[in-house]
């Protein structure tokens, strides 16, 4: 097909909430020997934490606006070799009076042979476009939502998990004026029910999840949208996502991230966008999606580190050459950290990113971007 679109909003909370949901299962696994492997025991080794964590967040770009929100949430341990659970609540409230509220839950439990995340929210997105999907129109919508997604992975060998995933959302598209309406009628775009199932085989050697100094993750997942799960679409997603960390120096790290989003059969709504820091979520959409990213973190003291980051993404059909190669997305962008909870790795996270064609994006969120 090779087709590529502009924004829409009905990818903001989609891509909110998986997004959220790449990042619930910090955990730790024991130190490794090597530099910074000394600053890493003594976080552990220091006196108990707080188990409540509450963060604000933000972010800021010119087709969003802003947005501001927190989140609240309970750190346990359910035996000694199982990686922290969190169960917490998100919200959301942007410029453009659009609001999105979450509940959240991850669990590693059984010597972390087993874990489970889980997620439902919804909320109302307001959007106001001066030039929707290239048409020269002018379009204003007022879109409702609401969503449930939950993965649960098993350990069958070594660093080896399989699981099985799901999710479900109704979204519902409605123009603020009868010209508004037209416009949607005559583009085709409309909101509907979806509902899939898939597999998921994860690889994790991660000396620490939330802040990994060296291993590898693999993960290779599918979501098959069937309309007897939910709604009239049946399409395929497949994702492969590769991330890599090397330590070097005292306590810097080099991360990589590679990652790839494929559809098929999928309606443009539903189509592969590019993620990256710098873009808004859902704004270039393609039936796939390639991306590449390096990251090099700074460790500058006890509790604080640095970012420095590039990426790029392609969009791209059946025929690379209808759209792909010849349009990169790049990104390029800098951040500060602060470590919040030494045990669990978990900093806040402080980013700015820029991409091409004026798009640019200020975050303070939890984590590390992957």
């Amino acid at each position: 097909m090779g087709r590529l679109t502009s924004g829409r909003s009905r990818t903001l909370p989609v891509f909110a909430f998986m997004n959220a949901a790449a990042w619930l299962i910090p955990g730790t696994l024991p130190a490794q020997a090597g530099p910074g492997a000394k600053a890493r025991v003594e976080a552990q080794a220091s006196p108990e934490e707080s188990p409540w964590l509450i963060v604000p967040t933000f972010s800021l770009n010119p087709k969003l606006g802003g947005a501001f929100g927190a989140m609240g949430a309970y750190l346990h341990y359910f035996d000694e070799k199982s990686r922290p659970s969190m169960f917490g609540v998100g919200a959301q409230y942007t410029t453009t009076n659009s609001a999105i509220l979450s509940l959240f839950a991850r669990a590693s439990w059984n010597e972390d042979r087993d874990r489970v995340i889980g997620m439902v929210g919804g909320g109302k997105i307001r959007n106001d476009y001066e030039d929707y999907l290239g048409t020269g129109a002018p379009l204003k919508t007022n879109d409702e939502f609401s969503m449930f997604l939950g993965r649960y992975l098993h350990r069958v060998h070594g660093n080896w998990f399989l699981g099985a995933q799901g999710i479900y959302s109704n979204y519902q598209l409605l123009g603020e004026s009868a010209s508004d309406d037209q416009i949607l009628d005559v583009l085709g775009l409309q909101g509907f029910k979806s509902g899939g199932l898939g597999f998921s085989l994860y690889h994790d050697s991660r000396d620490n999840e939330s802040d990994a100094h060296k291993g590898v993750l693999l993960n290779v997942n599918n979501i098959a949208y069937r309309d007897w799960i939910a709604g009239s679409e049946n399409f395929d997603i497949y994702r492969a996502e590769l991330r890599a960390f090397f330590e070097h120096g005292n306590g810097h790290v080099l991360a990589v991230r590679q990652f790839n989003k494929l559809t098929s059969g999928a309606p443009p709504t539903a189509f592969a966008a590019v993620q990256l820091r710098g873009y808004k979520a859902g704004q270039y959409l393609g039936e796939y999606m390639s991306s590449l990213e390096v990251e090099e973190r700074l460790r500058l003291g006890e509790r604080w580190t640095s970012t420095i980051f590039l990426g790029t993404a392609y969009l791209y059909g059946d025929n690379p050459s209808d759209a792909a190669f010849d349009n990169p997305y790049p990104d390029v962008g800098a951040g500060v950290q602060l470590v919040i909870k030494k045990k669990e790795g978990i900093v806040a996270n402080l980013e700015t990113a820029f991409g091409k064609g004026g798009n640019y994006g200020i975050y303070i969120k939890l984590g590390y971007a992957y």
